[in-house]
């Protein structure tokens, strides 16, 4: 292999971006002018069935079981074709990532983005899955935030360089498998003493984490279960399994959903009646 000496000034060599190379770009603001659409409610998502996507749709519909006037309209943006940059996602979020939202309800509307700041704001909104005791609020938080800053490894370092890379490198992938058990190990020993993430409550905490290190312990990430060997971290797979059977969790895991078998998907929820239809189906193939 040749070693790589990195030049005075970077500049971007637009081909160079493995998986995402057609969208990815060292520039923010807006690359066209589309409007977002509104449907009726005054919570509007728009987002992408991702991990991070996932985490506001499995609150939002954990809101609605619970009894909460929590609906909502949720729109797709398709990464992969550039949606982020449109110019009515930019007027939500600057930074050009998923999910963002726009809560109509109050006399000024209000622009929410960063998954963590929108599940943070819609507990509080609704006064559910976040304690008002200082403490127990305190440690939610804490695994919330550890969440926001430990999975940027996970995602952009480990499932970067072992999934989506235009070639397989040993040190990157070794240096983010090694973090990303790292984590898991935190985790394991966390669930060790604790039924949920933050304590004795199923909180904004858990949704937050699940979709991503629940996810790597289920086998739905990255192809990478036998490789992270995510069987040893019995305490994760426990509480993983134990999140996943929860309803609302199977409901908001298909909320724009845009990959898969066609009728499983499900780019936009306007009503609960959307989210019936794709549920169903997978239930029937087992693939909820």
């Amino acid at each position: 292999m040749t070693e790589y000496v990195p030049p005075k000034v970077w500049t971007w060599d637009q081909s160079n971006g493995g998986a995402f190379a057609s969208t990815n770009r060292p520039i923010a603001g807006p690359t066209h002018e589309a409007a977002l659409r509104r449907g009726a409610h005054p919570l509007q998502l728009h987002s992408l069935a991702t991990p991070n996507g996932q985490k506001v749709t499995i609150l939002l519909e954990e809101l609605l079981a619970a009894g909460h006037d929590a609906e909502y309209d949720a729109y797709l943006v398709n990464i992969s074709k550039g949606d982020q940059f449109s110019s009515g996602f930019v007027a939500i979020n600057p930074n050009s990532k998923i999910p963002a939202m726009i809560d109509y309800g109050p006399a000024e509307p209000i622009r929410l983005f960063e998954s963590g700041s929108i599940m943070v704001y819609l507990a509080d909104k609704f006064g559910a899955f976040l304690s008002k005791d200082v403490a127990k609020r305190a440690e939610t938080m804490n695994w919330l935030f550890w969440q926001m800053g430990s999975a940027p490894f996970v995602g952009g370092g480990f499932g970067h360089f072992y999934a989506y890379a235009p070639e397989k490198l040993e040190y990157p992938i070794n240096r983010y498998a090694m973090e990303t058990k790292r984590q898991l190990d935190v985790l394991d020993r966390q669930l060790a003493d604790h039924e949920f993430i933050a304590g004795s409550e199923y909180s904004i905490a858990d949704m937050a984490i699940f979709p991503w290190y629940g996810g790597l312990a289920l086998g739905r990430s990255y192809n990478a279960a036998e490789f992270l060997d995510v069987a040893s971290y019995k305490n994760v797979l426990r509480w993983a399994r134990q999140v996943d059977a929860r309803e609302p969790v199977k409901r908001g895991r298909c909320v724009n959903t845009g990959h898969g078998p066609e009728d499983e998907q499900l780019h936009e929820r306007h009503s609960a009646a959307d989210v019936d239809k794709v549920v169903t189906i997978r239930k029937q193939r087992g693939t909820v």
